[in-house]
This record gives C-alpha cells, sequence and structure tokens, in this order.
C-alpha cells in the first residue's frame, strides 16, 4: 500500500459542513486491493489482540463488535485504516468518531477520510493506521503502545491548554467563530472589527500596568496593605546578609520566592532553618535577582477567581500527596495514584500524573523518608511543596462557602490591582470566616490564572468560568462576527465580487474583498495573486479593521483545505461549468456542484443563498439548500422564475432593458443596464448575469435600490479595477480586448459580446490549459474558429504536464471542426503574439486577447498606447 497525499481539511468542505476538522488521505491499496480481510488469513484474530478496544466500533452493523464483523466477512483495507486512525486518537485522550472511505475513478485508490482533533497528531495517526495495516497483514510485531505515547507526546505539545481550551468550547457553544493566531495560546474569537483576542486567561483588555503590578509580588503586597487587607510581612532582599536580617525580624517558618514569578517557579515554602533558607535564595535567585522573604501562614492553599470583577470561583488546592495504606512503599502508592482514571499525561485528563522530581526528594529528605518507605496506615505524605494541578496537585471546590466579607476583598483586590481577569491566592484555615478572623492572608495575585481546578475539581462542582469570560469580551447584544457574503462558481466570481465589494464600500463600510488577483482592503492590494482560498479568507477575517467581509471562493481552496470561514451571511453561485474536470476527482459537473455547494450549505439558517437561475446543476440543488434560496436570470420568462414568481419568492432578472427586482407580482427597477459601465452598453450579457448576481446578493442584504443603482453606475471597469475582465483598449486604427477565459463557457461569453461588435476583422490569440481534459482544449478551439477570422495560438507559462505540440494539436483539431476555414499561425510567447497581431492590425481590426498572465499583457498594449499617444503629440 502507498500513501499518494494527506491533507487537513481546516473548515466546511465536500465530506461535511459541521465536522470541519477531518483528514483526508488518498492511498493506493496496490496488490490488497484484491485481498479483502476476509481473505487474509488470521486477520481478525490479530487486529482484535492488537487493539480489543475497537470492539466498541459499530460500524455501518450498527452493533457492538459491528466493525470486527465486517472484518469477519470481508470489507477492504481503506476501511481499515480509517477505524485504526480513529481508534488511536481516541486511545490517546483525543476523542474521534467520523469517517468515511470512498473509492476515486482510479482503480484500487482510495480517499480515507476522518476527523481529528489535533492536526498533526491527525497526520501521524493516518501514517501510523497505515503501518499497522501492513504490520498485521504481514503479521510483523507492533508496539501500539509507543504509536500512543507518540500522539499523546503531539497532542500536549500542539494543543490548547486547559483553561484556553475552555474558552475557545464556550465561545464554539455560542456560534463564536475562532483562529488560533501562531501555534501558542493566542486565539481570536469573532471577526474583523468585532474580533477580541485572549492568551491563556489573558485578554486583549487585560492591563499591562495590572500584569506588572501582579508580576511585581513587593508592588503588589505593598498596595493591598495600604489598602487594609491582610498579606504576610516579610522584606525584599537580594543577598544573605538581608536574608539573614528578615529572619530575626519575622522569624520561621518563612516563604521564599521570587520577585517576579509565577505559578510557584523558584519558591521555597514552610522553611524552617538557616541551611534551607539559602538553599531557597538560591534557588529564587535562578528566576530573579531580588527575592521576597515572608512569613509563612499556616493553613489551607484557597485560590479564589475573579473575573469582570466578580467573583466566581473558589478552590481549596492541594498539594500532590500519597495516603499510607501500611503495606505499600511510596513508590508503589505513587504508581497506584498515577491508575486513578482521572489522572493523565500532561493536561490529559483533570488531573495530571505524579512524578518524582527534586522537590519530591526534597521533601520526602525532610521527613527522613525515601522512596522506599511505607508510611503508616492514613498517614499523609506530601510530594510536592506546592499546590499547582500540572504538578499532581487536587483541588475541591468550595465557591458556595466563600464569606459575603471575603467576596467583596476580592473583587475589590481585582480591582485594586487592575486585573479584568484574576487568581487571588489565600492562605487560611477556610474562607468561611472573614479572613482578619480566620488570621488567613492574601499571600499572591495572578495574572492569567489556570481554570483547570475550577473546570474539573477533583471535589464538588464544577464551575464553568470560562462563561464569564465571554460573558465579558461579547456583553449580550454585543456583535462577534461581520457580514460575510461569499462568491462561487465557474464564470464570473471575481467580478461579481467586486461589484458587490463596490457596492458596500460606497454604502459607507470598510470592506475587505479576496479575488484571483489578490487580496484588497478598500480597493488597495495588500496580496498579489489568486487568493481565493481559506488563507486569504482568513486574511481578511483576521485584520481588525474590516467592517464587511466580501470572499471570492474557488473550487481549489475547497478541495485543498475546506473554507475558511464556518458561516456566511449570503452565498452567491454564479453557475456551473465545465472546467478543472478530471482533476482532483472531480470527473464530471455533478462532482464540480458537490463542490460549489459548500458555500450555499454554509449559510446561515436566516441567510440568502443566490443562484443562477439559467444553469441546469444550480437549479438541482435549490430545494435542498439550509438557507432562504433567491435566483436571477437573464430570461424573464425563464421556468424558475416563473415558478418562483408564483411562489412569491424573490428574483432578479433583466427586463426590457433594466435589471429588476421582483416578489411575485411586486417589483422594482434598479436601474438601466446601458448606464451601468460593467456591461460595455449591454452588449457584454454575461457581465449583465454578474451585475444580476451582485444587485441580488446587495438587496437581500439590506442595501436600498437607489444605493445598488447609484454604486453601479460609478463601477468602471478598467485594467485597474478589473485586469482580465473585458479589459478594452482603443487605438486609432483597432481594439484589443484584453480577458482571462479559459474555459468553454468562458469562450462562448466572449463568442457573444463579439457578435455585438463592430470590426472589419476579428484576430484572436489564444491557448490551451494544459491540465484540462482533451474535450476541453478541442471545444475552445472549436469556438476560437467560430469567433475569429484569424487566429494566433500560443502557450501559457506553464504547460501543466503536456508538451506545446500536443496542446496546439488539440486547439487545431478544435479549430477544424468549427466548420470554417480560418487561418491561424502558431507565436509561442504570448507579448511576441500580442506584438505580431497589433502589427498587423488594419483600419477596423479587433484584437482579443484570452491571457493567462494578465498584467504582462496590460503592461504591453499600454506601452503601446502610450508610444501611439507620444506620436501624436509630436505630430
Amino acid at each position: 500500500m502507498k500513501i499518494e497525499k494527506i491533507q487537513a481539511l481546516r473548515g466546511p468542505n465536500i465530506w461535511s459542513i459541521r465536522r470541519k476538522k477531518l483528514i483526508q488521505m488518498r492511498l493506493d491499496l496496490e496488490e490488497m486491493e484484491n485481498f479483502p480481510t476476509n481473505k487474509i488469513e488470521g486477520f481478525r484474530e490479530r487486529i482484535e489482540h492488537l487493539m480489543p478496544s475497537l470492539i466498541s466500533h459499530r460500524c455501518s452493523e450498527g452493533t457492538r463488535g459491528g466493525f470486527f464483523h465486517r472484518i469477519e466477512t470481508g470489507t477492504w483495507m481503506g476501511h481499515v485504516i480509517e477505524h485504526i486512525a480513529l481508534e488511536i486518537q481516541t486511545l490517546a485522550g483525543m476523542e474521534t468518531g467520523f469517517g468515511r472511505t470512498r473509492e476515486t475513478k482510479s482503480p484500487g485508490v482510495y480517499n480515507v477520510v476522518f476527523d481529528y482533533i489535533e492536526e498533526n497528531a491527525g497526520i501521524y495517526a493516518a501514517e501510523q493506521a497505515v503501518e499497522i495495516a501492513l504490520a498485521l497483514i504481514e503479521n510483523k510485531e507492533y508496539d501500539i503502545n509507543a504509536c500512543i505515547q507518540k500522539l499523546k507526546e503531539i497532542r500536549e505539545r500542539v494543543r490548547l491548554g486547559p483553561s484556553t481550551g475552555s474558552i475557545v468550547e464556550e465561545a464554539v457553544s455560542r456560534k463564536i467563530p475562532w483562529i488560533r493566531l501562531g501555534s501558542n495560546s493566542l486565539v481570536q474569537l469573532g471577526y474583523g472589527v468585532n474580533q477580541q483576542r485572549f492568551q491563556a486567561t489573558i485578554t486583549g483588555n487585560t492591563s499591562s500596568i495590572a500584569v506588572d503590578i501582579a508580576c511585581n509580588k513587593e508592588l503588589t503586597k505593598r498596595m493591598l496593605h495600604d489598602a487594609a487587607i491582610p498579606v504576610p510581612m516579610g522584606d525584599l532582599i537580594v543577598d544573605e546578609e538581608e536574608l539573614q536580617s528578615v529572619i530575626k525580624k519575622i522569624g520561621y517558618p518563612i516563604v521564599i520566592k521570587p520577585l517576579d514569578g509565577n505559578h510557584g517557579k523558584g519558591s521555597s515554602i514552610n522553611v524552617n532553618d538557616w541551611v534551607s533558607s539559602v538553599t531557597g535564595l538560591e534557588y529564587a535567585q535562578k528566576y530573579s535577582k531580588k527575592v521576597i522573604v515572608e512569613k509563612y501562614i499556616t493553613g489551607y492553599d484557597f485560590r479564589v477567581l475573579v473575573i469582570n470583577n466578580k467573583m466566581v470561583a473558589a478552590a481549596r488546592r492541594v498539594p500532590a500527596h500519597v495516603v499510607g495504606d501500611g503495606e505499600s512503599n511510596l513508590e508503589q502508592l505513587i504508581e497506584k495514584e498515577n491508575k486513578d482514571p482521572r489522572r493523565g499525561y500532561g493536561h490529559e485528563n483533570v488531573l495530571t500524573e505524579i512524578t518524582v522530581d527534586k522537590d519530591t526528594l526534597e521533601l520526602l529528605e525532610k521527613l527522613q523518608y525515601t522512596l522506599e518507605t511505607v508510611p503508616q496506615k492514613g498517614e499523609i505524605v506530601y510530594l510536592k511543596s506546592t499546590a499547582n494541578l500540572s504538578t499532581g496537585g487536587t483541588s475541591i471546590d468550595v465557591t458556595d462557602m466563600v464569606h459575603p466579607e471575603n467576596i467583596t476583598m476580592a473583587e475589590r483586590i481585582s480591582k485594586i490591582i487592575g486585573l479584568d481577569v484574576c487568581g487571588i491566592d489565600i492562605m487560611a484555615e477556610n474562607l468561611t470566616q472573614p479572613l482578619k478572623e480566620s488570621g488567613g492572608a492574601i499571600i499572591e495575585v495572578n495574572a492569567a490564572p489556570g481554570f483547570r481546578m475550577h473546570l474539573a475539581p477533583s471535589e464538588g462542582l464544577p464551575r464553568n468560568v470560562a462563561a464569564p469570560v465571554v460573558d465579558m469580551l461579547y456583553p449580550q447584544g454585543k456583535p462577534f462576527t461581520i457580514p460575510i457574503i461569499a462568491v462561487t462558481g465557474t464564470n464570473g466570481k471575481t467580478t461579481t465580487t467586486r461589484l458587490i465589494s463596490h457596492i458596500v464600500k460606497s454604502n459607507g463600510y470598510r470592506v475587505g474583498f479576496t479575488t484571483s488577483d489578490g487580496i484588497y482592503i478598500q480597493n488597495t492590494m495588500l496580496t498579489k495573486g489568486d487568493t481565493t482560498g481559506p488563507i486569504s479568507a482568513e486574511f481578511i477575517l483576521k485584520d481588525p479593521t474590516v467592517e464587511f467581509a466580501v470572499l471570492e471562493t474557488a473550487r481549489g481552496g475547497i478541495l485543498r483545505s475546506g473554507l475558511g470561514f464556518s458561516q456566511c451571511d449570503i452565498g452567491v453561485l454564479t453557475n456551473i461549468k465545465e472546467d478543472h474536470l478530471g482533476m482532483n476527482d472531480i470527473h464530471n459537473l455533478k462532482d464540480l456542484t458537490k463542490v460549489k455547494r459548500v458555500v450555499l450549505d454554509s449559510v446561515k439558517k436566516n441567510g440568502w443563498s443566490v443562484l443562477n437561475a439559467e444553469d441546469e446543476y444550480s437549479m438541482r440543488i435549490i430545494n435542498d439548500l439550509p438557507s432562504n434560496v433567491a435566483i436571477f436570470s437573464l430570461d424573464e420568462n425563464n421556468e424558475y422564475i416563473k415558478k418562483f414568481a408564483k411562489e412569491g419568492r424573490i428574483t432578479c432578472v433583466y427586463e426590457e432593458g433594466f435589471v429588476t427586482i421582483k416578489k411575485g407580482d411586486w417589483k422594482i427597477r434598479i436601474g438601466k443596464v446601458k448606464d451601468f459601465p460593467i456591461t460595455m452598453e449591454g452588449k457584454a450579457k454575461f457581465m449583465i448575469d454578474n451585475v444580476l448576481a451582485a444587485s441580488l446578493a446587495c438587496y437581500l442584504y439590506g442595501f436600498g435600490i437607489e444605493d445598488i443603482s447609484n454604486s453601479l453606475r460609478t463601477f468602471i471597469p478598467s485594467a485597474q479595477l478589473t485586469p482580465g475582465r473585458l479589459n478594452v483598449f482603443k487605438f486609432k486604427n483597432f481594439k484589443v480586448l484584453i480577458d482571462f477565459a479559459h474555459n468553454p463557457a468562458g469562450y462562448e461569453a466572449i463568442e457573444d459580446y463579439l457578435k455585438n461588435v463592430e470590426s472589419t476583422k476579428k484576430i484572436g490569440i489564444i491557448s490551451g490549459v494544459g491540465d484540462r481534459r482533451d474535450e476541453d482544449i478541442r471545444l475552445c478551439g472549436k469556438i476560437a474558429g467560430r469567433m475569429f477570422d484569424h487566429i494566433i495560438i500560443r502557450n501559457e507559462k506553464h504547460l501543466r504536464g503536456r508538451t506545446e505540440e500536443e496542446i496546439n494539436g488539440l486547439i487545431i483539431d478544435g479549430m477544424q471542426a468549427s466548420g470554417r476555414d480560418v487561418s491561424y499561425e502558431t507565436i509561442p510567447k504570448e507579448i511576441d503574439a500580442l506584438k505580431h497581431a497589433m502589427g498587423m492590425a488594419e483600419e477596423g481590426t479587433f484584437i482579443t486577447a484570452l491571457s493567462d498572465v494578465i498584467s504582462n499583457a496590460i503592461d504591453l498594449v499600454q506601452d503601446y498606447q502610450a508610444r501611439e499617444l507620444l506620436e501624436d503629440d509630436k505630430f
């Protein structure tokens, strides 16, 4: 077996709209295509022995053990690999369950699809699932535990921490979109101008000064002391002499910690002698030259969490420990404790496995214990000096036991320090009494407090502390996204996107849009190139200045990694025509429809899908889309237009020379087509199509008829505004048209336009696209033969797997099938072909250059125009 390709889908895709995170592996079974599982001796027994947990996979049987039954009766190896990939992720703490395995048009080649939690882990699972299957086929050993451990390590390396993850989960539950910024814990919630950012539990609104104060333990203590809040006695020191002085003043036991430490790093707790004090000073100074020495407060370690100046949770933290049974030694007790199903590797579970480290050994040494010591029955032996959950500590929820005075004090502290998310560490016998009565004190105030102890305490009620964070970032009624209009289809996407963007901008929005030319904000190009995929969409949605997004969304990006957004307000499908067929397992228009409709299936339920009533495959899907549907047509008598009219539904038609919005018997005209420059005085029918689509989308969004009309009147097509979209350049004796048409439907649109163009001779400069089907290249040649008097065949910049001779031969075959005896010649380079055509142009000649490198062609023609103008000036 051979893996041909592995790709990670990250947004709505052809396999699932709801399940955005999928691995798609193209797998060639090679000789295993001839060996279903029931023909491989011992396969079932081996897979059951290696992975007994697969018994929970019901498969199509719908019953426990269903997958094993399928193996017994015979299933193909792609299906087996799908289930293995899902199960090894689940065993590594990443619960997954969705999968599909589908054969492609290539015999023995399958697309194996399954969901993932972490992308890198999903890719590794795909690779290892194949290795496991091969080992099972060949009856070889495979270390499944090593594989699962590796997956856990990948997971821990790349996953969001529990605090960040909980906020993301809460946002997702409210349908708030999110984007991970980089590979750490920085996350964006929402889109455009309405985005909010946070990292761990520091938000974009967290005061930098407040964080600095919290990190400066001495300053924090002084500010709290000045506000009559109890804090331990102590002082700031830099050397042993000052250490000795402070100890004389406050006495043992003491705490030694770095001035600007966090999460217990560099801290020594309950120090009772001079030698330990010196060791503690040295340890703290690994983190900070300046060190705090303060009185150790006896009692329990409590954490109070305040969000947006309101206490939301409190927990008692207990350092990692074991309880003696009178028989087992400490090493055995730790091993038993780590078997608690609540404990796991890293942040895998609600508790973390206890490890033996330097801190553990030092604590045991103070007790004169070793790992071989057998504690008495019921004896509690603490293994860590701090109660952090990340070192194996546990937590007990005490939220409902906090005295009102302590709640008020905690909320005051958050305001004094200035933190919007604030973790307050308290040492006290309890929190049921006011702190001043119990003799407790505030030990630390923390920025970026961890949430795990509150989300999943070892004892007591879990507290959804992520909810108040999201409430704070997005109070009720505050928008979290921006309007999104997504445009897809075979032809007309870019012009329709630009038209909609122009209308949006003209109505006062700061618009960001993506096209096959580049990424723009307010018509300023920020990135040049074909930017119609998910990365480009994210570029716009991540920009904090964008108020409205219009996203051209092409086939390639959808197939490569899904959409770059979760939902859109309006989806526009211009048409579904023959292009890119035979590529990426898309072989016919039915396949292509499945790709294009991903955009429409991602429209919000109360949003709108806009479709072309004259397009057969678009009309096939109008009855099973999740949103409202509106249609447009050049033909006011189109059967679907009439049907929609009877049903009182919204349409947009070309009627008596006008763009008209209709709903039942009601209609209103947006304007006369000839008044809209993009239509070339109504001669370019395909441009009218684009106007209809854009007008309907903008009307449905809520823009006024007059605003749409005025915007269309001011949209002036040019090489700068609409490069490669019907750009006409006028010379004294001839004209040059440059267009991006590259498929049969595009050629037919140009043919229709040229019928309305007066000329003495029509010269065409054409080429074939190497990765298109033979019949598509021939058909382009045939259409060219019909519409031109003379043809110059050039070569594409990229031949895409064919030779020049092969492509040109197909074009000539098509030209000869046109029924016209059209003259032709071959000039390989586009620039040379264009120069030659302009050189041979006579009075009234109309040259059409169908270009793949638009900027080069435009630059040349504009240079010739400038020369002609210069000659006129000289004359």
